[in-house]
């Protein structure tokens, strides 16, 4: 019985990441910054453990707690929604600390033991705006971006250790609680010189009919994590299909 490690499960994709493979009689290892007993089904199977992806301590001490694992999914991260004038540099600090630096800092805290083992895998969750730019989230895809150029490189890097590394990248998914977890670090909303500009796009947005679903994100961590010729990239959710030109 494999166990899987997935970070940010307290809404949304790791949610159900969390669900999915616990359904298909994995070991699965929940973690969030403030853990919640009742999010998921009670099982002999399941372990809830703190950790913040952005404290050294707590990443050292949540994988200690987990033990062996045979895979990490870094999902957490944070959204911003707004102009870059509006968008003020402590705010994208936040955000590249979460999205960029934790991914990072997870990654590493578990390649020792994959390493060693010379088995593991590592899905990293990123957004098929990487692929597609969009308006109003330059700083949030930036953050993105960059874990796209990581995992690429490092898969390369960890080829001689069997380690096998994953890129799922996501549409827009309004069952998370993306819009929702973005609005505090709007602070006073769009820049008055930007306001409809924002107002149309974020319009256009809601009228659009392809979505991504948690549960596409859930199936396509299954795929990467059980098919080893699986692509590195992998589009979740009919838009980010679309965008990725995947027959």
């Amino acid at each position: 019985m494999k166990t899987i490690l997935i970070t940010g499960c307290s809404s949304g994709f790791g949610l159900e990441i969390a669900r999915h493979f616990l359904d298909r009689d994995w070991n699965v290892i929940a973690t969030m910054r403030t853990p919640r007993e009742d999010l998921l089904p009670r099982s002999a199977r399941l372990r809830v453990l703190p950790l913040d992806v952005t404290d050294p301590q707590s990443i050292a001490a949540a994988v200690d707690a987990a033990g062996p694992i045979d895979v990490l999914v870094n999902n957490a991260g944070i959204g911003v929604l707004n102009a870059l004038e509006g968008t003020t540099m402590d705010i994208a600090r936040t955000v590249f600390e979460t999205n960029t630096l934790g991914t990072i800092a997870m990654t590493r805290a578990v390649l020792p033991r994959f390493r060693e083992r010379r088995a593991g895998r590592i899905v990293n969750i990123t957004s098929s705006v990487t692929l597609k730019p969009l308006p109003l989230l330059s700083v949030y895809t930036a953050s993105k971006a960059a874990i796209n150029a990581f995992t690429e490189s490092l898969a390369l890097e960890l080829q001689p250790f069997h380690v096998q590394v994953n890129l799922v990248l996501p549409g827009r998914a309004p069952d998370t609680a993306f819009g929702e977890n973005a609005r505090p670090l709007m602070q006073d909303g769009f820049p008055e010189a930007y306001d409809s500009f924002a107002q149309r796009v974020l319009a256009e947005s809601r009228q659009s009919s392809e979505i991504t679903l948690s549960r596409d994100v859930a199936e396509a961590v299954w795929r990467a994590v059980n098919d080893p010729a699986c692509p590195l990239r992998i589009p979740a959710g009919a838009d980010a299909v679309a965008v990725a030109g995947v027959p």
